[in-house]
């Protein structure tokens, strides 16, 4: 069994809420083992014998848009990648130490094409700053995210794709826990 992790876009935001216990047994009612939530955004680790991310991913979007009677998009990355992902320093270890600021990671399905890149560095001013590596976007806010002037909406429009945002802290957090 391989141990994954689902970042779920839509779930208890913008007016869409789902009880962590339950969004726990749809996992388990697709057949998905060892199912956890983590927090009430979206989280969830499960193990699978399935290697096929994208199988898995498909599965889960159908499956939760068939229960909730909405489009979420999903993210999934094993805890392999989880580790690497909550390890990658793209910026300063001292912004990253000050208190002030927020890193925030964006999940993507793809590595976003050169000039997508460059659209969202064009979005970079003194309060935001931005890196990619691979299938994540790494996000240092100088300011409080609602006074940022960027939104999720904004990047994915920037991006041409689709993304949920985590703060870095649940993501250490989490790799401390699964990974």
């Amino acid at each position: 069994m391989t141990e994954y992790i689902a970042f779920l876009k839509a779930i208890n935001v913008g007016g869409h809420t789902v009880k962590m216990d339950h969004l726990k047994k749809l996992f388990e009612k697709m057949g998905f083992e060892s199912v956890e939530t983590f927090i009430a955004s979206g989280n969830v680790v499960f193990e699978t014998k399935s290697k096929s991310m994208d199988t898995i991913k498909r599965k889960i979007e159908t499956e939760l848009e068939k229960s909730l009677g909405y489009k979420v998009a999903t993210f999934i990355r094993s805890t392999e990648e989880l580790k690497e992902i909550s390890e990658h320093k793209p910026f300063k270890e001292s912004d990253l130490a000050n208190r002030q600021n927020y890193l925030y990671i964006g999940f993507l399905d793809n590595q976003p094409n050169k000039d997508s890149q460059k659209k969202v560095s064009e979005l970079s001013d003194v309060a935001n700053e931005f890196h990619f590596n691979k299938t994540e976007l790494y996000w240092l806010c100088r300011k409080n995210f609602r006074d940022s002037g960027i939104t999720g909406k904004t990047l994915e429009k920037v991006l041409g794709m689709e993304t949920t945002i985590r703060n870095s802290t649940t993501i250490r957090k989490m790799a401390a826990r699964f990974c």
